[in-house]
């Protein structure tokens, strides 16, 4: 009997695939919303997401409400076949609002007032704002709870920015005596604030940091990006509450952006039901697309760990963006083939925004399916249409997920920590580089990875990876220490537990506590070298792999040391080290080489793991990864190199595109990708 899967909007058993779509901007025209649905249909089109900035249009003026374009959008899609992401419109409020209650206006960290603009400036603490978006969301589920196109809530877009207005600093003051029980002296000791006498004596003398004010206490600067995340999930709690009251079936969702910085996307997930995110790659570099292609996957892996299922694509662009410093068309091709990727690593959507290019305003030129000459024949609209029509034969593949036995871990908290740290390298310590350093060698041979915080059970995983792990807490120690005691494989690197969950150093001998022993060493010191300086780690048989930015001196006490420094005071020193902890196998890279060292461990380790990957072989540029469920096994193929590849294949497939059985050997184009279902 096969499993059952679950769609991302119940009894829609579709890869979603459409397009922010903004009607309001179109109301002197009604004709070209008719035009529209036609469109839609020729590009093969399902879903659109509809609502996103319309607060201005749905209440002109306090308390007068006109939901007509809305109605008659909602209607018009169902009229079609599709299905709606219907959205709130916190991300940007009317200008009347802000006139009327100029406290829900942000206040900027040099304190000044913002005036009304841009989006997301609003104060998340505000209880007029609060207020405001919980009436009119409300409202919003009231209407349209039974309307046939309601297939999931979008919650306001792109939450982001903070705010240090007198609210939010009150708000701060009590989030920190809860987090410190009311405990004035614990606070001192975890931001160490005896360093340039800045102790506090009351809770009223703590601000947020500010570049006029304190900004070098870096566990009070961590409390506030820790509060400002809490702050936000807490406002969008109080979005979703009428919808989830109204609606309790309809999934609800937020778009993520990738590594933004600004807020714990490990804190927001408890908020949502299914995970979103905006995917827009610096695609064609003029190096290769292989850093890009790496980077994104790594980001969609991301994304469907959060909540260990499939994940949306909720935007993307078919074509182009129109706010990078350099904005480049996707060559042909490279639209089917990006998009796809997010659909192996374990997408149900392929969006964009947007649907109809703006005639106005900061993204006129932004790319969309629906270009200003308004009709279908452009290469940019046939290139969706043909991804569309794939689309439509996937839904077998709807509610599958890759299966990983290797988890990388990546933490926000951490990442705040190292840009917060001062020292090594100031200007930036190369977190998300290193990372996905250790990512590439998995993703070129195929591996599918979970991508995982510091606070996630790791247990389940055969290898795990955990680069530049600055900033542990107790929990996270005992956690990797059981976990290679009960036999799994570690591997981490220079920088491991250094600090506590405060930022303060652990005492004793680095790294922190108990991993000294499971390590089998402890770390003395670390040299920072230059941009243009390289070291090397050699081999015992004389083989040598380049060493840049970071070496630090270790000592092995039971470590076996796997190779050792090359050059400098400590030439012939260990560089990499190998520990038996318990059932279990623990390496130390004390150093960063430039990926070729990285590349041969992992692929030994994966071969002694005996680690599944999606096919042996692949050439240069070339990756594969499978999603199975119900029975059914997908292979994607993706070729980013700009000449073709030939692949060669172990099993026999159906290819789900020309549905011809594919043997021995498949060919791709350039930029090409086929998904494959095994016979």
């Amino acid at each position: 009997m096969k499993e059952k899967r679950k769609p991302i909007m119940s009894g829609f058993t579709h890869i979603l695939h459409g397009g922010d779509y903004n009607p309001e901007q179109w109301k002197d025209t009604p004709e070209i919303w008719q035009e529209d649905m036609r469109l839609m249909k020729l590009a093969n089109c399902n879903t659109m997401s509809v609502g996103i900035f319309s607060w201005a249009v749905l209440e002109p003026e306090e308390g007068v409400f006109d939901f007509s374009f809305l109605d008659t959008a909602m209607d018009n899609i169902a009229k079609n076949g599709g299905k709606a992401v219907l959205a709130t419109p916190s991300g940007a409020r009317p200008h009347w609002m802000s006139d009327k209650y100029p406290e829900l206006l942000r206040v900027l960290p040099d304190r000044q007032h913002a005036l009304f603009g841009v989006r997301h400036n609003h104060c998340f603490t505000s209880p007029v704002y609060r207020e405001k978006t919980a009436k009119i969301n409300r409202l919003l589920a009231e209407r349209y709870k039974d309307h046939p196109a309601l297939g999931m809530w979008h919650v306001s877009n792109e939450y982001g920015g903070e705010c240090h207005c007198p609210l939010c600093q009150a708000a701060f003051r009590e989030w920190l005596k809860k987090k410190y029980g009311g405990d004035l002296e614990r606070l001192n000791h975890a931001w160490w604030t005896a360093f340039w006498s800045h102790r506090y004596t009351s809770w009223e003398q703590i601000e947020s940091p500010s570049p006029i004010g304190e900004i070098y206490v870096h566990g009070q600067n961590l409390d506030w990006k820790r509060f400002v995340t809490d702050q936000t999930a807490d406002f969008m709690h109080n979005e979703t509450a009428p919808l989830r009251e109204m609606t309790p079936d309809v999934p609800v969702t937020t778009n993520f952006m990738g590594f933004y910085p600004g807020l714990n996307y490990w804190k927001l997930r408890k908020e949502v039901d299914v995970v979103s995110w905006d995917n827009y790659p610096n695609w064609h570099m003029p190096d290769s697309n292989i850093a890009t292609a790496v980077q994104t996957a790594f980001l969609h892996d991301m994304n469907r760990s959060f909540l260990h299922k499939p994940f949306m694509m909720m935007e993307s662009t078919p074509s182009l963006v129109n706010w990078k410093p350099y904005n480049k068309l996707k060559r042909p091709g490279m639209h089917k083939l990006s998009s796809m990727q997010a659909v192996a690593h374990g997408s149900d959507t392929v969006q964009y925004f947007q649907w109809r290019k703006s005639r106005g305003s900061s993204e006129k030129l932004h790319g969309a399916v629906v270009d200003h000459c308004g009709h279908e024949n452009t290469r940019v609209f046939r290139e969706v249409a043909e991804l569309g029509g794939l689309l439509q034969k996937l839904d077998g593949i709807v509610g599958t997920m890759p299966e990983s036995k290797v988890a990388v871990l990546y933490d926000w908290e951490n990442r705040w920590a190292l840009d917060d740290l001062q020292g090594l390298q100031n200007e930036d310590k190369k977190y998300i580089e290193t990372t996905l350093k250790h990512y590439t060698p998995l993703w070129k041979r195929g591996v599918s990875v979970d991508v995982l915080d510091f606070h996630e059970d790791i247990s389940a995983y055969s290898l795990v990876i955990a680069p530049m792990m600055y900033m542990m807490e107790r929990e996270t120690i005992q956690r990797l220490k059981q976990y290679v005691a009960q036999g799994g494989t570690l591997v981490c690197t220079y920088l491991t537990g250094t600090a506590d969950e405060n930022d303060l150093c652990w005492l004793g001998g680095l790294p922190a506590e108990d991993l000294k022993e499971v390590f089998g060493l402890w770390t003395e010191e670390i040299d920072t070298l230059y941009p243009e300086e390289r070291n090397a780690l050699v081999l015992p048989d004389g083989t040598k792999y380049a060493v840049c930015d970071y070496c630090e001196i270790v000592h092995p006490s039971t470590a076996e040391v796997l190779a050792t420094y090359k050059k400098d005071f400590y030439a012939g020193q260990p560089a990499v080290c190998k520990n038996s902890y318990g059932k279990g196998t623990a390496y130390y890279i004390a150093c960063r080489d430039t990926g070729e060292y990285v590349d041969v461990l992992y692929g030994e380790l994966l071969q002694q793991l005996e680690i599944p990957r999606a096919l042996p072989n692949l050439p240069e540029g070339v990756t594969a990864h499978v999603r199975e469920g119900g029975g059914e096994r997908y292979l994607f193929v993706e070729n980013y190199n700009g000449a073709p590849v030939q692949v060669v294949l172990e099993k026999n497939y159906i290819d789900m595109e020309t549905e011809q059985t594919v043997r021995n050997t498949l060919k791709l184009d350039g930029y090409g990708v086929s998904v494959l279902k095994e016979l």
